[in-house]
């Protein structure tokens, strides 16, 4: 059992700020070095590749409940007239403009500025760098421009309690995810992309949300969790739900507290609302649980997310 003050202590005890240098702007994504990427693709063995997105679809903007609805909205433009320079075309051409919520329920990449913690994001740069008018100046998404290609390595939390999915609003355990270690016979090492499989989004997609907004319990992980994800060097979290369990078990200024020091003090990188279902199961057809871990974020300045679509390599 850890208290409010202990989760408060994390912002401090398992801080990166400084770690790669005053000016830092990738946090954990330093842990993926050359050396790392070149071994992930080791891991490539099959050729068997598989998404772990989920659809963007505007038939169904917010499955997850999110409370947050995804904006899609499509414009039929013709892009070139239908004559030039005097003479018919035979061929016809669209556009369209696309808007997204941009934290809704859509599979996205969290950047580093999307949380605060007393007027500071990661590694010490202002919260008021980031506005409504300029965006993220300091922390843009748009530096992790190398994207996200390291091993990845799927934690099934679901199986490890025989079941297809965790009771809403279980809260994972270090013990929990070290014991799935042991199941796998594999071990998160610095620089992996860690995912950990809830089956919360099979959950939803089965039986609904069970609220919409934060009051809607989801499986994730407690806070306790942080330790672990500090000690390993985890350089990419990501998790078929908000990552953090709902409700936390704590005050409201630790409403999500993976969110909060994960990205304000570790600078570590999350994938929220990851389709992990069929990832779980290939896993185990395949019986290895590491592959090669591929997530492209646009090159968005100012932004502080991405919509993304991972991939697992085997």
């Amino acid at each position: 059992m850890i208290t409010e003050a202990d989760v408060e202590q994390y912002l401090t005890s398992l801080s990166n700020w400084g770690r790669w240098g005053p000016d830092d702007r990738l946090g954990t994504l330093n842990l993926i070095t050359d050396e790392v990427r070149v071994a992930a693709a080791s891991q490539i063995r099959s050729g068997r590749t598989l998404s772990l997105s989920r659809d963007i679809d505007p038939e169904a903007p917010d499955a997850l409940g999110s409370g947050i609805a995804l904006v899609q909205r499509f414009t039929g433009l013709h892009e070139v007239a239908d004559h030039f320079d005097g003479k018919a075309l035979r061929f016809d051409a669209v556009t369209e403009y696309v808007g997204i919520s941009a934290h809704g329920s859509n599979t996205h990449v969290d950047g580093l500025a999307h949380y605060s913690w007393e007027g500071k994001n990661y590694n010490g740069f202002p919260e008021s760098d980031t506005t409504s008018r300029f965006g993220a100046k300091s922390l843009s998404v748009h530096h992790a421009e190398a994207g996200f290609v390291t091993r990845g390595v799927l934690l099934d939390i679901a199986a490890l309690h025989e079941v297809p999915w965790l009771e809403r609003g279980h809260a994972v355990t270090p013990e929990e995810l070290e014991a799935a270690e042991e199941r796998q016979g594999v071990r998160v090492r610095p620089g992996d992309a860690l995912l950990v499989h809830t089956g919360n989004v099979a959950a939803i997609l089965t039986d609904g949300p069970d609220a919409v907004g934060p009051g809607a319990r989801q499986a994730g992980l407690h806070a306790s969790c942080l330790p672990y994800l500090c000690e390993r060097d985890v350089a990419v979290l990501g998790n078929d739900g908000v990552q953090d369990a709902q409700p936390s078990g704590f005050g409201l200024d630790f409403l999500r507290p993976i969110h909060t020091v994960g990205l304000v003090a570790l600078g570590l990188w999350l994938i929220d609302n990851m389709q992990l279902t069929e990832l779980a199961k290939v896993c185990q057809e395949e019986r290895r649980w590491e592959f090669l871990f591929a997530a492209l974020p646009w090159r968005m300045v100012g932004a502080t997310s991405s919509a993304s679509n991972p991939v697992a390599v085997f």
